[in-house]
């Protein structure tokens, strides 16, 4: 009985986290909304009523034998690395998982599990520890995020492609902020960091790339 009830709570963490499911045949202003929900905040509500044990159980580590298959691992990171967002939103804790759902992707890209993912939203938020996961070898894993979403973009469905193009771009924009920061400047009240003079003007601005992503995108691309 407890292996059923496993099973089901990882499937029932893909099944929220993805409306589109698993066909490709999405239509593409559907599946920039969804995209839209699930980086803007939309589903804080939602995770928080329906995951928010099953988080915290991740993040104590009872969750990890998880990652024994590829669905599974893909549950787990967005466990630790999205929900825990949601649930401890504007504190430390939301992101304490990251090294950890970090590792999980480094693991999958190397033993063949984010290979066997069906659909390229799938892939894109495997990949999302690598520009979350702050550290010395932050730029490396950031030029590794685009060249992983330059390949999903392309052998995405012609009619999704410029939402992938999209966030290539983004992981880009993640980038130029590392490369002169060597952190996300907008964490860092949250983690109690003193902000540099560049980065408070940076701050100041409110341009973050986590946050701008689809509300740049031109409605004609949709």
């Amino acid at each position: 009985m407890a292996v059923i009830k496993d099973c089901r709570e990882w499937d029932d963490v893909l099944d929220f986290w993805f409306p589109e499911g698993r066909s490709l045949n999405v239509e593409a202003p559907a599946h920039h909304a969804h995209w839209s929900w699930r980086m803007q905040g939309g589903a804080d509500d939602q995770i928080m009523a329906r995951f928010a044990d099953l988080t915290r159980e991740a993040a104590r580590g009872r969750l990890d034998h998880w990652a024994m298959s590829a669905p599974r691992r893909l549950a787990l990171i967005i466990l630790l690395d999205q929900f825990s967002r949601s649930l401890w939103r504007d504190d430390a804790r939301a992101f304490a998982q990251d090294p950890r759902a970090r590792i999980l992707v480094t693991e999958g890209l190397s033993n063949g599990h984010y290979a066997k993912l069906e659909t390229p939203w799938f892939q894109v938020v495997f990949g999302l520890p690598l520009g979350h996961c702050e550290g010395p070898d932050h730029l490396h894993r950031l030029d590794m995020l685009v060249g992983l979403r330059e390949d999903i973009a392309a052998a995405a469905p012609i009619h999704l492609q410029p939402i992938y193009a999209g966030l290539a771009n983004q992981a880009r924009d993640v980038r130029k902020v590392i490369a002169a920061f060597g952190r996300h400047p907008h964490r860092n009240e949250i983690l109690n960091r003193e902000s540099t003079a560049a980065e408070a003007a940076y701050i100041a601005k409110g341009q973050f790339p986590h946050m701008s992503a689809f509300r740049r995108l031109d409605p004609a691309d949709r």
